[in-house]
């Protein structure tokens, strides 16, 4: 497939053109030419030195992260950016990069992803940054003790090996949950407006704990890279139902 045609199909299944102005990062072909054909796709969470090498390891044409290179402007191409793009033109690969717009997907998103994990019913939007969504919330079709929430957290995420951290200050039965994956901790006042029992998010910031523990709500951070996997799995899978081969390059953080 031709790469301007498998970016374009990205950037219109995510709806990319709507979170332009509110997203840092930026999103779409960050890297390479946009004619040029592409057989096999390696995807990853960042753009690293580690992925890119492990993408060209596997002979891949183009690496779809979610964190990628460009971001807020700065045209500077020095020091791990440069050492980061250079391991991509040596092995002639693009790149692809998409972050808020697959954060917020409420089918292919990292926080749809996690939703269905928990096993969350009556979802809708949550997270809302300028008119867009990067989260969701929902309610648990059986209510969860902390313990229980925080059991499957660590049981089916790749936190590699760090435990899950609760601030519980909520409820004793969890039944409405909020998502917003990687750094969500900013969405607290927005969970307690919905009334939802627990937050779960990847990494917190000191003033989660003081907000959480007045609007009397659980905060599970279950790690950045834990919690960011499940969109670019969904975008392998929509490259392989167009017929492109496909890899996964996995290198958690535990952060």
């Amino acid at each position: 497939m031709d790469c301007q045609e498998l970016c374009s199909r990205f950037d219109d299944r995510l709806d990319v053109a709507a979170y332009a102005g509110i997203d840092a990062s930026e999103n779409g072909l960050q890297v390479g030419p946009e004619e040029r054909d592409v057989e096999r796709v390696a995807f990853a969470v960042d753009a690293a030195v580690e992925t890119i090498e492990g993408a060209a390891e596997a002979g891949a044409d183009l690496l779809v992260v979610h964190h990628g290179l460009l971001w807020g402007g700065d045209g500077r191409v020095t020091d791990l950016r440069y050492r980061r793009i250079e391991r991509l033109l040596d092995a002639d690969m693009a790149l692809y990069a998409v972050h808020l717009p697959l954060d917020g997907h409420q089918d292919l998103g990292n926080a749809a992803g996690l939703a269905d994990v928990l096993d969350l019913g009556n979802r809708a939007p949550f997270g809302e940054i300028d008119g867009e969504y990067i989260g969701q919330r929902g309610r648990a079709r059986e209510p969860f003790t902390v313990g229980e929430l925080r059991e499957l957290l660590s049981s089916e995420l790749d936190t590699g090996g760090e435990s899950v951290q609760v601030l519980d200050f909520g409820p004793d039965e969890i039944r409405d949950v909020a998502v917003v994956t990687g750094s969500g901790t900013d969405w607290i006042d927005e969970a307690a407006a919905k009334d939802v029992d627990a937050l779960v998010t990847g990494e917190g910031k000191q003033q989660v704990y003081h907000r959480a523990r007045e609007h009397g709500i659980h905060v599970f951070l279950a790690g950045h890279y834990a919690t960011e996997t499940f969109g670019v799995r969904a975008l392998a899978g929509l490259a392989e139902e167009w017929d492109l081969e496909t890899t996964f390059v996995e290198h958690p953080t535990s952060l």
